[in-house]
């Protein structure tokens, strides 16, 4: 266990200067609190709080990180307040205490609202003051190191919610090393027979090329002195096992067939020496094609700047290369942990890292998808996308660089440039071409956008983008496009209601209203009225609560009309379209007009459906608009006693734009060869489309067909009924209604 002084000796090699009295008030302090505690491996607690601060003084942190590593289980777990930290070490690292206390309990791995509520909270607490990552982090590297003394189900647990959210996390802010280390211990709990395996080969490889990583760093070292880079620094290493366990799952490859296992870092002092370095290599070994990438020219998202390539180097080992600047270095080793605004303004080679790094970039985005109305699954999803991607960097037409996953779509890129651009974008020219919208973009590509102000992004879109951004905001379009056709539907019904009780409606009627609907706006009460989730005639008595429901006494020999009475007693008449003799009287409002509607989603047809001509009337069902049934439809007894569901309704054909409607036709047919045939021919010549086919025996020399088809009109129908009834092969046919 490390001692008091041996902490403060740690800060001080990095930070001559820090506080010490802040170090030694800490470390006492936390020692007094958590006494005789002790963890599930026997182990002092207060261990576990000295290791945390020993990992974060690795990554040269201010006196105030390291003080906040040291109290950060006090107030959880000992009689500490946030008051008395407050007093003793000030408000600055009494909120750091207090904002890692209350995401001590996290359980990232629950039902998934919980999770993505917690990760929220996660989040924000960071967004808030990036040192509460850094001892989170640091926090589960220690827990995960000593993991092996929980029990199975647990250890499952953590490594689990550790691969998910903590590791993805530390890559995102450019903390690779920390990831590397937490998904190698994930890696050993979650899947101990894969981890064992390789781990055991890898012990085989290393044993086998034994001085082989030594041999080639002294080529690689004695090359670049030999071409004047005689300050550069090589460093090889084997790769990690979960890195090649991945590697194999990603590429489908078994462990002969790895050929990149071993890889080397050159660190040289300045950026004109990395591509030095570059050359020099390039030119003394082969290249391997496709491998090569500037990250010093175009840096990842979460600040990383190197150049990657691969070579067939010495030995005629292929070997990946890293070369870097040492500055480059440091912030690739420690990611935002190097961020020069906890360094007291400390620049290495002079690239200062400020608040706007790219990976506070990203975080600060990530936030403001939490602002936008989300719900937390969404939110969870759009985050782990953006934590997981690998990236590739397009350009728009005036040279602005935008990040995007691997495998985003020009959809993606719309969207990553503005909200706005994404739900108006009808095509896309890459590298000046004319390409389909489901193209991948690849790194370099050059993308321009092309709009259209009347364009509605469609709901299929959501299943080509890769983008948690794209996702969101087509799936808001897609609602608020849903939303605005409830609402044309749920004003069209309202102004019929109003009419029919001698009242005019309009929008600003409904407003003092709206909290006897339980509304927020009037918008959602007319599209909830349109999603059949709210009565047409509550709001009506919601906007008069005075109005008294007339009565209206229809003697029976009214022919050709159709009382309706609604639920509270109320009775009103429309023209009976439930009798084939029904006169088109015009008495009252007119009916809805309802026209083939093909993708509207505010109204649809029953599913034997109905066809111009038939008497149709309407069903208002709950999200589902208005549902189309033929007046002979059975279904219809089944809200005999709803009758406010009811919308009298008419056809509205669109001669210039003509659309098929769908009928259900049930035929007994001679079961012999050529009689499908022979219908199928039957429907074809009267210019039907057959949409479905079902055939079952019911005898031996007779089968069924349950055919859809698709006509013009109830004449076209009427014909194709006459003649499948005339052919010799056909012993009935019937039009059937749900």
């Amino acid at each position: 266990m490390m001692r008091q002084y041996e902490l403060v000796e740690r800060v001080q090699k990095y930070k001559p200067e820090a506080n010490e009295a802040l170090l030694n008030k800490a470390y006492v302090y936390a020692m007094q609190k958590h006494g005789q505690q002790k963890r599930a491996s026997g182990d002092p607690y207060i261990s576990h709080p000295l290791e945390v601060a020993a990992i974060l003084t690795d990554m040269h942190l201010d006196e105030s990180t390291i003080a906040v590593a040291l109290l950060h289980d006090t107030i959880e777990d000992t009689t500490a307040t946030r008051a008395e930290i407050d007093e003793l070490f000030g408000e600055d690292i009494g909120r750091l205490v207090e904002g890692l206390t209350k995401l001590k309990r996290l359980d990232l791995v629950t039902k998934k609202a919980k999770q993505a509520e917690n990760l929220r909270k996660l989040l924000l607490a960071i967004s808030d003051d990036v040192r509460v990552l850094l001892v989170k982090l640091a926090d589960r590297l220690h827990n995960m190191r000593t993991l092996e003394h929980m029990s199975q189900e647990k250890r499952a647990r953590i490594s689990e919610e550790t691969m998910d959210i903590y590791a993805p996390l530390a890559g995102r802010m450019g903390m690779q090393d920390m990831r590397d280390e937490l998904e190698d211990l994930s890696f050993r709990y979650m899947n101990p027979e894969a981890y064992e395996t390789v781990t055991k080969r890898l012990a085989e490889l290393s044993a086998r090329n034994e001085g082989l990583i030594a041999k080639i760093e002294d080529e690689l070292q004695d090359l670049l002195v030999a071409n004047g880079l005689i300050d550069a620094v090589v460093k090889g290493r084997q790769k990690k096992p979960y890195s090649v366990f991945r590697k194999m799952q990603s590429k489908s490859l078994s462990f002969e067939q790895l050929s990149d296992v071993y890889g080397f870092r050159i660190v040289v002092g300045d950026i004109p020496s990395c591509y030095r370095a570059l050359g020099i290599v390039h030119t003394r070994w082969r290249v391997v094609p496709g491998r090569f990438k500037d990250y010093i020219s175009t840096p990842k998202q979460n600040d990383y700047r190197s150049i990657h390539t691969t070579i067939v180097g010495p030995s005629r080992q292929r070997i990946e290369l890293q070369i870097r600047t040492r500055r480059m270095h440091e912030i690739a080793e420690y990611g935002i942990a190097a961020h020069a605004l906890y360094k007291d303004g400390e620049g290495g080679d002079g690239e200062l890292l400020s608040k706007e790094s790219n990976a506070y970039s990203w975080l600060r985005h990530t936030i403001e998808a939490l602002a936008e109305g989300d719900n937390p699954e969404e939110f969870l999803e759009h985050t782990k996308l953006e934590l997981f991607q690998d990236q590739v960097f397009c350009f728009t037409p005036k040279g602005k660089l935008i990040a995007l996953p691997r495998g985003a779509t020009p959809i993606d890129f719309a969207y990553a440039v503005h909200t706005n651009i994404g739900d108006t974008t009808v095509g896309a020219k890459i590298n000046g071409r004319i390409m389909p919208l489901v193209t991948r973009l690849n790194n370099g590509d050059e993308v321009e956008i092309i709009r259209s102000g009347v364009q509605v992004p469609p709901a299929a879109w959501e299943e080509i983008v890769v983008t948690g951004k794209a996702r969101a905001a087509i799936r808001r379009a897609t609602r608020m496009a849903i939303r605005k056709q409830y609402a044309g539907l749920g004003h069209r019904i309202l102004e019929r209601t109003f009419e029919r009780a001698g009242k005019v409606f309009s929008r600003d009627v409904l407003k003092p209203a709206l909290h006897r609907l339980g509304q927020k706006d009037v918008e959602d009460a007319i599209a909830s009225v349109g999603r059949g989730e709210l009565s047409s005639l509550d709001v009506l008595r919601a906007v008069f609560p005075d109005y008294k429901d007339e009565r209206v006494t229809v003697k029976p020999a009214d022919e050709g009309w159709f009382n309706m009475r609604s639920a509270s007693g109320m009775i009103f008449k429309i023209p009976d379209r439930r009798k084939e003799g029904a006169e088109e009287e015009e008495a009252g409002p007119d009916p809805l007009p309802i026209r083939g509607l093909s993708g509207n989603m505010e109204v649809h047809f029953a599913p034997s459906g109905a066809v111009p001509g038939d008497r149709i009337i309407g069903i208002m069902e709950k999200d589902k608009g208005i549902t189309i049934y033929p007046i002979q439809a059975p279904a219809l007894q089944h809200f005999d006693d709803q009758p406010e569901r009811w919308i009298d309704v008419r056809w509205d054909l669109d001669e210039a734009n003509k659309s098929r409607f769908m009928a259900r036709l049930v035929i007994n047919a001679l079961n012999e060869p050529g009689t499908l045939a022979t219908v199928a021919q039957a429907v074809a010549r009267l210019d039907i489309n057959i949409r479905s086919l079902d055939m079952g025996r019911v005898a031996t020399d007779f089968s069924e067909m349950t055919i859809d088809v698709e006509v013009w009109d109830l004449r076209q129908l009427n014909q194709l009924l006459i003649q499948l009834k005339e052919l010799d092969c056909i012993s009935t046919v019937k039009r059937v209604y749900d």
